[in-house]
């Protein structure tokens, strides 16, 4: 996206989240991933072989390190 600059530097504050689409020799994988904007760091993730709205309620739910957002 052309001009689309975040200028987060406070950890835990703001974070984004992305679904990318793996071909594989077995069909297609999604992959939703929930980043922490000022440490550019995983902070959640899931798998799955379809996108069911209900999986995509887990990448929070399967952090990969430990770190909640502000309230608010």
């Amino acid at each position: 996206m052309a001009g689309f600059l975040v200028r987060c530097r406070d950890i835990n504050t703001r974070w984004c989240g992305d679904i990318a689409y793996i071909n594989t020799w077995e069909g297609w994988l999604y992959l939703a991933t929930v980043i922490d904007l000022g440490s550019r760091k995983v902070v959640g993730w899931t798998a799955a072989d379809h996108l069911a709205p209900i999986s995509w309620s887990r990448p929070c739910a399967t952090p990969s390190h430990s770190a909640a957002p502000s309230p608010g």
